[in-house]
């Protein structure tokens, strides 16, 4: 999913990471959560994925219920616009997009048809892709990642980079790891070296982490909360499960972090507002219904925002 850190990978890839509970002052307890450009960004459909441009003002992000397709946003004058497709997505499956700190490259997945094989019929399962940069908010020609990093058969998730170049992703059923699990592999120069798993919780589903650039945090998604994790130096410490104020219960997904490091984004899917799930009224004709159906908080994913501190 992500890469960002070089010199230390050794040790995180020799020790797992223990568990502690809520992580304190990482999320103010008067903090809310909120949702991310409602009505633009968020939407009655399944919102997920942002990743900023360096000047944050540009988002990517992933939309979509029987259409996934990669969007982006500009801010323009204080506001969010509408969004448009990326220049590299909208005929397959394209998601999970992630610019790169330097903002020349995007990683994302997607199921288009493999060089060599017919093209017009998409993959069986989610391989990584990169595209360019080449003009403000156009990309060149998706490139297709080879060996070791995607292999035939095993779907490849929710990729992210360090500043040393290194690819985080997650994946399920490598190396004989049933459950949804973490992989780096360092970035070389030239090529990526073999992925290598990362045991971040032992048992149960490991997922969408986000790599701080600096590599002082490592924020991942396990079962349905969200846990940090920070770096000594020397190895990481015990992975601590953020406040209520993000974790309520419902399920959560696609942490990330804003440029300036203060803001965390992440997909909820919460319904009736911000709070917890709330028992349904009685729905008593179809406009009701249809209503209900189109309002943001139908139990699709939303894109929030919480703010969040992460000097350890």
């Amino acid at each position: 999913m992500k890469p960002l850190f070089q010199t230390v990978m050794s040790a995180v890839l020799t020790c797992g990471i223990a568990f502690t509970n809520n992580a304190q002052n990482v999320i103010e307890t008067e903090s809310r959560s909120t949702v991310f450009a409602e009505g633009i960004v968020s939407t009655p459909y399944y919102d997920w994925s942002t990743s900023f441009t360096p000047d944050g003002k540009t988002v990517y992000f992933s939309q979509g219920i029987t259409y996934f397709t990669s969007c982006f946003s500009k801010m323009i004058h204080g506001k969010w616009s509408k969004p448009q497709i990326a220049t590299f997505s909208g005929k397959w499956n394209d998601v999970d997009p992630f610019i790169s700190i330097d903002g020349k490259r995007v990683i994302f997945i997607s199921n288009r048809p493999l060089p060599g094989m017919p093209q017009n019929k998409p993959n069986s399962v989610f391989h990584l892709w990169y595209v360019n940069y080449v003009s403000k908010n156009v990309w060149s020609e998706p490139h297709y990642i080879g060996e070791p990093v995607n292999l035939p058969d095993k779907g490849n998730y929710a990729p992210s980079m360090n500043s040393a170049g290194d690819l985080y992703f997650c994946a399920r059923g490598r190396e004989g790891h049933v459950n949804m699990s973490v992989y780096c592999a360092k970035w070389l120069g030239d090529h990526y070296d073999q992925p290598q798993y990362l045991n971040l919780a032992g048992e149960g589903d490991t997922r969408d982490p986000f790599i701080a650039p600096d590599n002082s945090y490592l924020i991942f998604v396990y079962g349905k909360d969200i846990y940090v994790s920070f770096h000594d130096g020397a190895s990481w410490s015990k992975a601590q499960k953020l406040s209520p104020e993000v974790n309520n219960g419902d399920a959560n997904s696609a942490p990330a972090v804003s440029r300036d490091g203060k803001i965390l984004y992440y997909t909820s899917a919460r319904k009736t507002g911000l709070g917890k799930s709330e028992e349904r009224g009685w729905v008593r004709n179809y406009d009701q219904l249809v209503r209900e159906m189109q309002t943001i908080y139908n139990g699709n994913g939303n894109i929030l925002m919480i703010p969040i501190n992460l000097h350890h």
